[in-house]
């Protein structure tokens, strides 16, 4: 019973929970990147604000189990991806080539000329194809 004056504090989480969080906020901020979405973008997509986006991405606040759900269907990946790689001893490092990856899907994203993305797009095509 909670005395007069005092209130009832919530039970903080755990260590463990809030590593967790963070992981499935940082595989979420990682799949977004890849698809070329901005935070903004996101965030209407699964009908939340883009603070409440960037507060799950931060792992802040913890994703329900039905917002999880509706992210992985608009970012077309398994629930299971966002927790990829969740227990083990030491999280894996981001390879050189994922980064770059990364990279360029946010420097693409700030191209506004759709004829320039077009033309990029065609270049990377080409490039791939040429390998």
């Amino acid at each position: 019973m909670v005395e007069r004056g005092e209130s009832a504090a919530k039970p903080k989480r755990g260590k463990s929970t809030a590593t967790i969080d963070r992981h499935v906020g940082a595989r979420i901020r990682e799949r977004r990147i890849m698809l070329g979405l901005t935070q903004q973008q996101l965030a209407e997509l699964i009908g939340v604000t883009y603070q409440q986006a960037h507060k799950y991405e931060r792992g802040v606040n913890r994703v329900s189990a039905g917002r999880l759900f509706q992210i992985a269907k608009v970012l077309s990946v398994p629930m299971s991806y966002f927790y990829e790689g969740v227990g083990e001893e030491e999280p894996r490092p981001i390879t050189s080539r994922e980064r770059m990856v990364l990279e360029i899907a946010r420097n693409f994203t700030g191209i506004t000329n759709e004829r320039h993305q077009e033309a990029l797009s065609q270049l990377a095509r080409a490039l791939a194809s040429g390998s």
